[in-house]
């Protein structure tokens, strides 16, 4: 039964959803602000359920030995070296979609907010003041909305603008205008969007790109008298060219929930007139905080027991559908990189992939994965499918990947190519109806052969006597052989034979079956069954 830990406070509901599902938790809802304590027991469970509390270090990881996975109950994962979890091997998850809609709605509020003074409003009031001239403020209707980044979040706050009767332009690089026009606005340039608009709302991750996106000289280029709201993240917006513009009347006001800096404690925006703040409340209402506790559980679950995927911000997404259809391919593939991996003592230059028929319309990016896994484990066997497309990278191998329509006698196969200084080495592998994988094609011969946990590779001249020696030497030796399979290109070339065995075959029973003479090369193998 798999372990998992909640070191921050999450939900009863999204606790118990881990217990009914089948996976052992323990709930220590105060130990992600205790590093030591947290680093002394990590490495007791497989899975680590988090908010913002508890951070997940390069030096906790080297503590966390049976961790596969962590997740973030929200959005940011700003506490989660993700980096060297991928190289870990460990599975960073978030919750994306869970607050997006209260999210999207405390931009709307903060809009409201600054557009009528209300907090001003409401602090001069409950002074006993009545300052009913002092306040003058603006409608919405009518007025030209510009949202940076038309994801999620930004299209709930389109469709929201559009349903209060205002006018939107979107910048998003990656919006096309068919999407654009689907939701309703109109696509523009950052800079046509700056001067155009009354009122600026982020919704955009912050990146090298978007860091300071609304710089001092982006600032400069805003229509007279507009509105900013940051409801995103801190650091897309030079708070301090910002606020000397409030000041001198450039734009009429701003609402911001995060910042450069958090937790905020002093901000060149705080205290001046017409300006909104609050301490980072996007996701704080209790439908989000019970929706994304409940998602992190589910998918943390499903991850454990069934190998789904979902929201990984560090391996491709396995959908819990997908998982029970290419659960049998995943594996094909892992054993094709392990062949090549083990068959393979020179540093790879290149990985080449071929997915042929029904295999081609599947999720690529896991299988690729599982490809690299398996080749890559031959000199790191603790690798898996999060940490080898970092290692491959690393190494600087190439990763290609060809798809093509049913191109044989098989529903779909996959082919790997592994390229080195001296050769390129081929196997090619499949997935009968029974859903165990086939080794179909070495070195480009025909054979159809079972994957077993332990196997023997020979190749020899196609002369005769070959076969007997392989069979009574591995007899002499004791070897028992499960499965037995024989190819060749032509008569009188290269012959293959590749075993499966009861049990690993000995360093000692290799050397003697080498010493025949009779064999080009031997190589012991072993899989992952």
């Amino acid at each position: 039964m798999p372990k998992v830990l909640v070191s921050d406070k999450l939900s009863e509901t999204a606790v118990q959803i881990f217990r009914d599902r089948g996976v052992e938790v323990d709930y220590m809802p105060d130990l992600g602000k205790d590093k030591e304590k947290l680093a002394e027991v990590i490495g007791q469970y497989d899975g680590l359920a988090i908010r913002s509390a508890t951070k997940v270090t390069e030096k906790l990881l080297e503590k966390a030995a049976n961790l596969k996975v962590v997740g973030r109950a929200g959005i940011g994962v700003d506490n989660v070296d993700i980096p060297s979890a991928s190289k870990k091997g460990v599975i960073v998850m978030n919750t994306p979609f869970g607050n997006s809609v209260t999210t999207a709605e405390h931009a709307i509020a903060m809009m409201f907010a600054v557009a009528r003074q209300l907090p001003e409003a409401s602090t001069s009031t409950h002074a006993g003041k009545w300052e009913k001239n002092r306040f003058m403020g603006v409608e919405l209707f009518n007025k030209t909305l510009g949202v940076v980044g038309a994801g999620n979040i930004g299209s709930i706050v389109i469709d929201r603008a559009l349903g209060l009767h205002m006018k939107v332009l979107a910048y998003d690089p990656f919006l096309s205008e068919e999407r654009a026009k689907e939701i309703g606005v109109t696509k523009v340039e950052f800079e046509d969007l700056l001067g155009r608009a009354d009122f600026i709302t982020f919704h955009v991750p912050l990146t090298d790109k978007t860091r300071n996106i609304l710089s001092r000289e982006a600032i400069a280029k805003l229509k007279p008298g507009v509105r900013i709201i940051n409801c995103a993240r801190g650091g897309l917006v030079d708070e301090e060219a910002l606020a000397e513009a409030l000041k001198d009347g450039r734009v009429a006001g701003a609402a911001f929930d995060v910042f450069a800096v958090e937790p905020a404690t002093e901000s060149p925006l705080f205290n001046l007139p017409n300006v909104v703040v609050t301490p980072h409340l996007g996701a704080s209402t209790t439908e989000a905080q019970e929706n994304v506790a409940l998602q992190v559980a589910e998918q943390m679950s499903d991850y454990l027991l069934t190998g789904a995927v979902q929201n990984a911000l560090n391996m491709p997404s396995v959908t819990a559908e997908e998982a029970s259809v290419m659960g049998p391919w995943i594996k094909l593939s892992a054993h094709l990189g392990a062949f090549v991996g083990q068959m393979t003592d020179e540093p790879i230059k290149a990985i080449n992939v071929l997915y042929d028929g029904v295999v081609s319309e599947m999720n690529l990016n896991a299988l690729n994965a599982a490809v690299i896994a398996g080749v890559m484990k031959a000199t790191n066997p603790d690798v898996n499918m999060v940490s080898a497309p970092v290692m491959a990278k690393e190494r600087g191998v190439q990763v290609t990947t060809t798809t093509q329509d049913k191109g044989g006698v098989f529903e779909g196969y996959v082919k790997l190519t592994v390229v080195t200084e001296k050769r390129e080495r081929s196997i090619a592998g499949t997935v009968f109806s029974d859903g165990k994988p086939r080794f179909i094609q070495i070195r480009g011969i025909n054979i159809d052969a079972e994957v077993g946990e332990h196997m023997l590779y020979t190749r020899n001249r196609d002369v005769p006597g070959v076969i007997g020696a392989l069979g009574g030497t591995l007899g002499d030796l004791g070897v028992n052989i499960a499965n037995f399979t024989l190819g060749r290109s032509a008569a009188g070339d290269d012959a293959i034979a590749i075993l499966y065995l009861d049990e690993a075959i000995t360093d000692e029973a290799l050397a003697t079956l080498q010493n025949t003479g009779k064999f080009l090369q031997a190589r012991r193998l072993k899989f992952e069954i």
